[in-house]
């Protein structure tokens, strides 16, 4: 069950399709069943989201789309480059996000730390 994050800055990327891509993303590359599609989208305003323009050689714009993804642990190393690669490409192609702007952190927890609903641990 991930959990996503999308964080963006004003007049950038819409967070909705952003989101329904990254959906996608991960239910070809992350074995995430069909309907488990659960999002935070936020807009933050100029100055709001904090963000380094150079760490690490990679060039960001105000255009940066920050995504987190929480869920359970257990995905390969390969299976989340591929997700990564992924998601930049079609965010790139589909809303015009340069790959740079793509910031992805994934938290990975065990399973009884989620609560669906009626106070209930489903997965423990």
């Amino acid at each position: 069950m991930p959990l996503v994050r999308i964080d963006t800055i004003e007049g950038g990327p819409d967070g909705r399709a952003v989101g329904e891509i990254v959906y996608r993303a991960m239910v070809q590359t992350l074995t995430v069943p069909e309907a488990d599609n659960f999002h935070i989208v936020a807009t933050h305003a100029r100055g709001d989201l904090v963000y380094d323009p150079g760490y690490l050689g990679v060039h960001r714009t105000d255009g940066i789309v920050v995504i987190q993804v929480t869920l359970n642990a257990g995905r390969t190393v390969e299976m989340k480059q591929a997700f990564y690669a992924l998601l930049a490409a079609r965010l790139h192609e589909q809303l015009g996000v340069r790959t740079q702007d793509v910031l992805v952190s994934m938290v990975e927890v065990a399973k009884e730390n989620w609560s669906f609903g009626n106070g209930e641990a489903q997965y423990a």
